[in-house]
């Protein structure tokens, strides 16, 4: 089987198409859940109304780990479906809750359904590109992903708007399900054999112990795993506080729908550029800047209280995502024997979701305590931090901004 973004373009697109109606699924409760919360079952703390993150950040993570070791045993193909199907009782979740457990509940079918759905498409585009564009396909896919949480999450927030936080804003997560598992179930191919072709031509060294080297030992897949666990951790608080400051400042409801939708559209979008730039720039001079470039983001966010301040975060914000989020996804496939790579990559997306977990509980915990502007401001200083942390431990062999240091192999 030959590998290759031009030679296997229909089933990219396809693939692109089904991470789609993924990020679609998740998009539709991302600007409108915590007022939700507070309309419909007069919830007030900011660590109540961020409960729901807590459950789909960890089932996801858990379901990001499995596909690594479900991979074993089932074809990418089966683990695309079974996530399709587990994501099929959440619109009517969400549609009929009577009370907030039922969003949680929600939240985790929601959250495995994510992890295994999204980290399976990743893992079939790696597979059927190789090498040579292999930062665009991860950019074109995340493009597709997050442009569909951001379009979804405006689409909520208007129908929120016209006809009220119950029922209906839920209502196109029914064509998600539909549209995402008919594509998984009848048109997507599996990428086995593209697998064992790339396995006879690969250097690439195998890892001894896959769970520690991904975690933290291996200096560049331990750095891209502690930033994306940061990075989710501060989108983690774009979703619970964000809408909640800005309904503090008297924004309309369309209004919290456009600051919370442009930013995964701009990340989304940013990404079809990011993506090829991870081709041809040092990586972790990407992944640097892009974290800085969050934590001002936030900064401004907190600063700027007026609505034009607030599209102007949202725009630095997405660029900053968009710059990391397919490097990320990069520097893993090239660091992850073809064998190992499900693998990997379980790992980095278990510890890159579990951001979501801890970034809920800081900042929730850090409202009540604080309040949302010194939990915004905190959460931007470790944002900072772990840019600077990918700069001084990656490494690359090409040249930015500044001088880069040659990778050793397998340390």
């Amino acid at each position: 089987m030959m590998q290759g973004l031009k030679e296997n373009k229909t089933q990219f697109l396809l693939l692109v198409l089904v991470n789609a109606f993924v990020g679609a699924m998740v998009g539709m409760e991302r600007s409108i859940l915590p007022e939700f919360g507070k309309t419909l079952f007069s919830l007030s703390a900011a660590s109540a109304l961020t409960s729901f993150i807590i459950a789909f950040g960890i089932s996801k993570a858990i379901s990001n780990y499995a596909v690594g070791v479900l991979s074993r045993k089932f074809t990418r193909k089966q683990i695309l479906v079974t996530g399709w199907l587990i994501a099929s009782p959440v619109p009517f979740m969400l549609m009929y809750a009577n009370h907030w457990n039922w969003i949680i509940i929600a939240n985790i079918f929601l959250g495995i359904s994510q992890g295994l759905t999204w980290s399976t498409t990743v893992v079939m585009k790696i597979d059927l590109v190789g090498g040579k564009n292999r930062g665009l396909a991860m950019g074109i896919n995340e493009f597709a992903g997050y442009l569909s949480v951001g379009l979804a999450a405006y689409l909520s927030a208007r129908i929120a708007s016209d006809y009220g936080y119950a029922f209906y804003p839920f209502i196109p997560g029914l064509f998600f399900v539909l549209f995402g598992l008919v594509i998984a179930l009848f048109w997507i191919k599996d990428t086995a054999p593209f697998i064992q072709s790339e396995t006879q031509h690969s250097n690439i060294p195998l890892l001894k112990n896959i769970w520690a080297s991904t975690s933290w030992k291996h200096r560049n897949l331990g750095s891209v795993t502690f930033n994306g666990l940061v990075n989710n951790l501060n989108d983690g608080v774009m979703w619970g506080l964000v809408p909640m400051l800005l309904v503090q400042r008297s924004f309309s409801i369309e209004q919290v729908g456009l600051v919370a939708g442009l930013y995964p559209v701009i990340w989304g979008v940013s990404q079809l550029f990011t993506g090829k730039m991870g081709d041809h720039f040092c990586k972790k001079q990407l992944i640097t800047f892009g974290m800085l470039l969050q934590a001002l983001a936030i900064v401004l966010l907190v600063v700027f209280s007026s609505f034009a301040g607030a599209i102007v975060a949202a725009v630095l914000l997405g660029l900053g995502t968009g710059l990391v989020y397919p490097n990320f996804l990069t520097v893993v496939a090239e660091n992850a024997h073809p064998t190992q790579r499900a693998e990997v990559m379980g790992v980095f997306r278990f510890w890159r979701d579990s951001g979501y977990v801890i970034g809920a509980l800081i900042s929730g915990l850090l409202a009540d305590w604080m309040g949302l502007n010194w939990a915004l401001y905190s959460v931007a200083a470790i944002t900072a931090g772990a840019g600077v942390l990918a700069n001084l431990r990656m490494c690359c062999t090409l040249k930015l901004f500044w001088r880069s240091q040659e990778c050793m192999p397998a340390v």
